[in-house]
């Protein structure tokens, strides 16, 4: 296994116990409107980080045959992301678009905390 796809999976389980635990937290506590819009955007995050892996994977074969790749699917991203500030437009009573937007970047701040954790990994050894 290439070492993007051991980061991927890596990055994967750490969205989806994050994710269980808004999940627990949503039907536990009084905040629904949060927690909801917390589920939507990791999910969506969590769906950008995958076409990102699955794009990249995609370029990194197209250079090795030495063919050309179209994009990294910025658009399908932009997407989903505005799929999700939509809903949270359409329904104010139930989303929260701040909170779709912290959910969005959760992917991102796992692969930074994730990057900083095998960074100190490697200097232990």
């Amino acid at each position: 296994m290439n070492e993007l796809q051991q980061h991927w999976r890596r990055h994967k389980s750490y969205i989806l116990y994050l994710l269980a635990i808004y999940v627990f937290i949503w039907g536990a506590f009084p905040q629904k409107k949060v927690f909801l819009s917390l589920i939507i955007g990791t999910i969506l995050g969590l769906f950008n980080t995958w076409t990102l892996v699955r794009r990249v994977e995609r370029l990194g074969q197209a250079v090795v045959l030495g063919k050309r790749v179209a994009s990294l699917g910025m658009l399908s991203r932009m997407s989903a992301a505005a799929l999700g500030t939509m809903s949270a437009l359409r329904y104010p009573e139930y989303l929260s678009i701040v909170w779709i937007v912290v959910g969005l970047m959760t992917s991102y701040v796992v692969i930074m905390i994730d990057f900083f954790f095998q960074k100190n990994k490697g200097k232990e050894r």
